[in-house]
């Protein structure tokens, strides 16, 4: 059965990072994990930011990786469509979905942004309106969008879902219907989509806390943000899966993500020795 999504529409605006088409942002670097779909964090300041693969843990349609946030540092998620059909994307920012603001689980039957075929847009808030967002920003957990709901369960962590359309079923007249099997084979007849999981049933026990290393996102200022309504058809099946961590830089000093040790400077010895002959040469006495 259809389902409404949103679709983001391109308007004319001086910020280059809004969450419109970014053609110009497609042919910078990307992961090296081949997939249909490019995610990628942009800062306003900085541009796209780069990315620290870890282990996906044996599952071959997930990409995980860590990045590196900066306090107050405003920011866009970036999703690139690689291919020749539309998507659908469920987009959570610490556990919680951009547009709906629900707690999320990454499900086919929650809001989510439509791409058309190697479209490219960035989502760079929380959507409180049809034309508006209110953006993203790094954040003491304290203060983030997620924590105001009393929700820690997913802090600090960007996951993307991706979902390709259901094909269309080809056109059948009435009669054929009639007599080619029973009613409601047809998925252009059929019923209603049978009814999901309650979200209790997917929680395996209290959300634990998060740390004080922790970052999470904030709920900025509102930016204009023009979107429409589009029928979309999600597959049941999630065709692959993004997770990217963010954290300040000391935490991924700590965890080894980041190699922070200083080398020694060639121009700060502490050596207070004075300057040897240079070879073969003696001191004349």
């Amino acid at each position: 059965m259809n389902r409404t999504h949103v679709r983001t529409l391109p308007v004319r605006s001086p910020i280059v990072f809004l969450p419109l088409l970014a053609a110009l942002l497609i042919g910078m670097s990307a992961p090296a994990w081949a997939s249909d779909v490019e995610v990628r964090v942009v800062s306003d300041r900085k541009g796209v930011l780069p990315l620290y693969p870890v282990d996906a843990k044996g599952r071959g349609d997930t990409y995980r990786a860590y990045l590196e946030a900066e306090r107050g540092e405003k920011y866009g998620i970036r999703i690139a469509n690689r291919t020749g059909r539309r998507i659908g994307v469920v987009v959570a920012v610490d556990g919680r979905n951009i547009i709906s603001g629900q707690k999320s689980y990454l499900r086919n039957d929650e809001r989510m942004y439509i791409l058309a075929p190697y479209e490219s847009a960035v989502y760079d808030g929380w959507r409180t309106d049809r034309d508006t967002v209110n953006r993203f920003y790094f954040t003491e957990p304290g203060d983030s969008y997620a924590a105001a709901f009393g929700d820690q369960s997913a802090m600090g962590v960007i996951a993307v879902a991706v979902y390709r359309e259901m094909p269309t079923p080809p056109y059948r007249p009435w009669r054929d219907r009639e007599s080619g099997g029973k009613a409601g084979e047809d998925r252009g007849m059929s019923g209603e989509q049978a009814p999901a999981a309650p979200m209790g049933a997917l929680r395996k026990g209290p959300a634990p806390e998060a740390r004080e290393e922790s970052a999470g996102t904030g709920f900025g200022e509102e930016s204009h943000s023009p979107s429409i309504r589009v029928r979309f058809d999600p597959e049941p099946r999630v065709a692959e899966r993004h997770f990217l961590k963010y954290e300040w830089r000391d935490t991924l000093c700590r965890k080894g993500i980041l190699d922070c040790r200083f080398s020694r400077n060639r121009f700060w010895d502490d050596d207070a020795g004075y300057a040897p002959y240079p070879p073969g040469r003696r001191p004349a006495r």
